[in-house]
């Protein structure tokens, strides 16, 4: 089975397609393997794995952490979901540009942003699973987020009348962002 790289975007995003197997009992695939991921400039070490279920027109993000730095390869398992991810990196030449793509369980897509970027989706069906893999563990000390409205960054989100988290509406702005000190640990 063949995993490929299907697009690649902002200097190191990459969108993955899966090769899948289809009949009327199914399908199957792989979504990982650490010598295919390694063969196409993929990590192929991935310490955490996280999944989580939001309703329609919930917005999580903009979400980042640098110490550990933490890649993510995200998929959609149910429903289907606007995946985004920002450069952050100073000194890169696609800092504060956006990337965004529908992934669902359908079309099984796979987008991976490392370190440097923020990430975050919203959701479009009733309800979606997203799962990612990361390449860090979780550290509440060392992550943080960007406001997802952020003019500065001009997604064009999917949808109106967000859902957010509390923590999501008072997130920094990109420009406070690239203020802060920590952000001299992201660059290009």
């Amino acid at each position: 089975m063949q995993i490929k790289v299907e697009s690649n975007h902002l200097n190191g995003l990459k969108v993955i397609a899966p090769e899948v197997f289809e009949d009327d009992r199914g399908f199957f695939m792989e979504t990982f393997r650490s010598d295919q991921f390694k063969e196409l400039g993929l990590p192929d070490k991935f310490v955490q794995d996280n999944h989580s279920k939001s309703a329609k027109n919930v917005v999580r993000g903009l979400h980042f952490q640098w110490q550990p730095p933490m890649g993510k390869l995200m998929r959609v398992t149910y429903g289907k979901a606007f995946l985004v991810a920002v450069d952050i990196r100073k000194g890169s030449p696609t800092l504060g540009k956006w990337f965004g793509i529908e992934v669902s369980a359908e079309n099984k897509k796979q987008v991976w942003a490392p370190a440097g970027f923020a990430r975050g989706f919203c959701v479009l069906s009733d309800y979606a699973e997203i799962q990612y893999k990361c390449t860090g563990v979780y550290s509440n000390k060392c992550e943080s987020g960007i406001l997802w409205d952020d003019p500065d960054i001009g997604i064009e989100w999917p949808i109106n009348n967000p859902i957010l988290s509390g923590k999501d509406e008072k997130a920094q702005t990109f420009a406070q962002w690239l203020e802060r000190p920590d952000s001299d640990n992201f660059k290009y």
